[in-house]
């Protein structure tokens, strides 16, 4: 393992909550798993793996703050759903902070929560990853979509955002207009 993951997996343990801990190391080694599989490098997916939620356990209200100190736009639905924020603050801190300079790594960061259309495939790795991770056990089609995340990953995806929209409307949660957006993408993208 190189240096740079070493030092930010030393730096996630201290800023990240046990449980929140847990599930980023499950995602780091199934985006490395998935790497592998895919044939990109699996430091590179384990580095955007240890960074998705690196900003989930700052309170709320700091969060907020920060996002207007630092200029990110949040969209209405973020403003009203503050689990949302995390990504976009996530990306502005993995490169500022941690100082992460590949943009296909902050994309990851930034895309892991809602997808966007056209990801690539370390963006959909990161996506899926965190779906999937060991740790994950109450999501639906779990054991289907592990599948598919090593067999057809635009499929794996497209069951995500399905599941994940079927879920936000059964509870009347407030659905980020890009998670529609994603799956409408993929839907009309299919291989």
């Amino acid at each position: 393992m190189n240096e740079k993951i070493i030092d930010i997996k030393h730096k996630m343990k201290k800023v990240l909550d046990k449980d929140r801990y847990q599930h980023t190391l499950g995602v780091a080694y199934t985006a490395s798993c998935m790497a592998m599989r895919y044939g990109l490098d699996p430091d590179r997916l384990f580095l955007a793996g240890l960074l998705h939620d690196c900003a989930k356990n700052i309170p709320n209200g700091e969060k907020y703050a920060l996002c207007k100190k630092y200029r990110i736009e949040l969209n209405e639905t973020e403003k009203k759903a503050p689990s949302l924020v995390h990504a976009k603050l996530g990306a502005y801190l993995a490169e500022h902070t941690y100082g992460i300079k590949d943009p296909e790594i902050i994309r990851a960061v930034r895309n892991h929560t809602t997808g966007r259309p056209g990801m690539s495939i370390i963006e959909k790795i990161i996506f899926t990853a965190d779906y999937i991770e060991l740790h994950r056990d109450q999501a639906p089609n779990l054991p289907e979509i592990r599948h598919m995340a090593f067999t057809d990953l635009d499929d794996a995806v497209l069951k995500i955002l399905s599941d994940t929209l079927v879920f936000l409307n059964s509870k009347d949660r407030p659905v980020d207009p890009m998670t529609k957006e994603t799956y409408d993408y993929y839907m009309t993208h299919r291989s």
